[in-house]
């Protein structure tokens, strides 16, 4: 055989080097692309009555004896019967009632392999450390604008976020502690952030004009903050010389006030309980609350992710409302230092307060080039972890992670019908 014509051999050089830089692409973009999971069916098998909850338990100010990476190295993997159980939850209803129900699941082995735990060595005080690094969302140009306005309060002290037009996702421990519901939630409520009233204040009712428009000052600190949310990246362009990129000063130009919502019921794995999965129970420290009326804001999706570390920034994002910023939206972001099968262990500064809020990452949707925001997580607080199994108390800020399991379990509570939440 006689060597190939050149004519020939250009052009499938050619093709090939388009082929390899195309795959090069498209592996870069699959990093900043939601996947998607194919999630087990949580069914409900039956529910009982139960007597009603005591309602006398009292928050408390910093969880401990959660089970870390390397102790739960030593627990057997929970076995069908186990995480059915687990997944089992208690219903609470605002006339204080009562009701178990028991679960099953379908599907799991079809479920993508989920991630072994990876080992943890660096040990932090992970409280608010050196320089605090929160931004104060006080003006509500941002705050009762999305994302932020996703964020709510808990009249127990607690921060949520709104995951459908009517249901919160928070943290299990703000509502109850292991053994019983905390005083207040039977009689428990909700607060969304909303702009107080302009009427007779030169606002857009009557008696005034409008002056809404925004300072230019206003305009910088959106834009620093929204590059800070962004994560680096996003659909913004032109930011010019001499822009901050961010501010964690706020303008105080008409602090947003909470409308408050009743509600209408509670749900709580089984898993979190007391005596129930042993040295697993910060794994289920979530709730979701049922409002008996929808605010008039927009929500956020839940999705899943295998690993935030190994995203291009694994950085997370969360808002709540901390104690020690009263009456003010607090929003922070950080990078994941370790992450488990179903814990989160981050560098994130938070004070008590903002237990409960979602946690957050930005991706591309599959096919699109718009970027959606997504809850990947819960954050549970400040906690002393027992991280080798021998008793010996290190401390973290950990979150919940969304895994298929929860995912199907969340959503079959907002859905209340299964087939609804197959992918996520």
């Amino acid at each position: 055989m006689g060597p190939i014509p050149l004519c020939v051999l250009l052009p499938v050089m050619v093709l090939t080097a388009v082929v390899a830089v195309t795959a090069e692409e498209n592996t870069i973009d699959d990093q900043y692309t939601w996947p998607q999971w194919k999630v087990p069916l949580v069914r409900k098998r039956h529910t009982v009555p139960l007597s009603s909850p005591s309602f006398a338990a009292h928050p408390q100010p910093e969880l401990s004896g959660t089970c870390g990476i390397e102790c739960q190295r030593h627990i057997p993997s929970p076995s069908l019967n186990d995480l059915e159980q687990f997944l089992s939850y208690e219903t609470v209803y605002e006339n204080g009632t009562r009701t178990y129900t028991s679960v099953s699941v379908h599907g799991l082995n079809e479920v993508t392999v989920w991630p072994r735990n990876t080992s943890s060595r660096s040990r932090h005080k992970r409280e608010v450390y050196g320089t605090d690094t929160r931004f104060t969302i006080a003006d509500k140009q941002y705050s009762t604008k999305y994302p932020f306005s996703t964020s709510v309060k808990i009249s127990t002290g607690c921060s949520g976020v709104l995951v459908s037009p009517k249901h919160v996702l928070t943290a299990a421990h703000c509502i109850h502690d292991g053994k019983d519901y905390l005083d207040g939630v039977q009689k428990l409520r909700v607060g969304i952030l909303k702009e107080k009233s302009r009427r007779g204040k030169g606002g857009r009712g009557k008696g005034g004009k409008e002056r809404g428009k925004r300072r230019k000052g206003d305009k910088v600190k959106e834009e620093g903050l929204e590059m800070e949310e962004n994560g680096g990246r996003g659909e913004r362009k032109g930011r010019g010389k001499g822009k901050k990129i961010r501010s964690r000063r706020s303008v105080d130009s008409g602090k947003p006030s909470f409308k408050w919502t009743r509600v209408k019921k509670t749900q709580i794995p089984k898993g979190w309980f007391k005596g129930v999965s042993d040295g697993l129970t910060a794994d289920y420290d979530y709730a979701v609350l049922e409002l008996k009326r929808a605010p008039k804001v927009n929500h956020m999706d839940l999705g899943v992710i295998p690993s935030v570390k190994k995203l291009p920034a694994g950085r997370i994002h969360f808002s709540g409302f901390d104690d020690d910023r009263p009456g003010n939206l607090v929003y922070r972001f950080c990078s994941v230092s370790e992450e488990s099968n179903d814990l989160l262990y981050q560098y994130c500064d938070a004070k008590p307060g903002s237990s409960g809020s979602g946690v957050y990452i930005r991706l591309k949707e599959p096919g699109k080039k718009k970027w959606k925001r997504k809850i990947i997580g819960v954050f549970s607080g400040h906690q002393w972890v027992d991280v080798n199994g021998d008793g010996m108390q290190q401390d973290y800020n950990v979150a919940v992670r969304i895994t298929p399991l929860k995912y199907a379990q969340i959503c079959y509570w907002v859905h209340g019908d299964s087939s609804e939440c197959q992918v996520a």
